[in-house]
């Protein structure tokens, strides 16, 4: 299982050094919030901006915002290896084909409350689905486990049709939950506070992994 850690609960003021705790992550997960499709603000592109001088972690990029088409070009160019849009947003489709069509791959996600047929129409098309196992917005909550139903129903999905896409989990994630996420299907799951709490990070990462 891919280990992405959240930069949501790193140290911005040192922002340089705090990947290099990190190393040893697969991605390097960024929560990108508007205030509108979640109930809190992160940080923007400008802020980001300069983060690919910082390392060579593939960037993984989660928009949750209301209106990802209008963003989409500045997150490509921070560097971003994948891109996941909020099915609960607008313009879904447009914006997994501007993804695509700007060489970086594209990704599904959907909030807890949110059935899962209603992705069903993108998953030929996108390279990973995030599972949102907290109400996206905030750190630190409780890991949702009926989540992993989802997860499970995924699976069966792609083996029945063939398709690419990998699994992400996001929230709540610790080393008893990864090992459920793990056995349920996951392929990559994003770490927040678990490791960014941890005095050795990288060796946290490694025994989630």
């Amino acid at each position: 299982m891919f280990i992405a850690p959240s930069i949501l609960t790193a140290n911005f003021n040192q922002l340089g050094s705090e990947i290099e705790t990190i190393s040893k992550s697969d991605y390097l997960h960024l929560d990108v919030m508007d205030g509108h499709l979640v109930p809190n603000i992160s940080f923007g592109p400008h802020v980001l901006s300069g983060i690919k001088h910082l390392t060579k972690i593939p960037l993984d990029t989660h928009l949750m915002i209301q209106n990802p088409l209008d963003f989409i070009d500045q997150f490509v160019e921070i560097g971003s290896s994948i891109i996941t849009v909020h099915v609960e947003a607008n313009k879904v489709q447009e914006s997994i084909n501007r993804i695509k069509a700007s060489g970086v791959k594209a990704g599904i996600t959907l909030k807890p409350k949110t059935k899962l047929d209603e992705i069903f129409p993108f998953l030929d098309q996108v390279d990973l689905v995030l599972v949102m196992s907290v109400e996206p917005g905030f750190g630190g909550q409780k890991f949702m486990e009926d989540q992993l139903d989802k997860v499970r129903k995924l699976v069966e999905i792609r083996r029945a049709y063939k398709y690419h896409y990998l699994i992400e989990i996001d929230g709540g994630i610790n080393g008893q939950t990864a090992k459920l996420a793990k056995e349920a299907g996951v392929d990559i799951a994003v770490v927040g506070s678990y490791v960014f709490n941890s005095k050795d990070r990288n060796a946290t990462i490694e025994a989630l992994r």
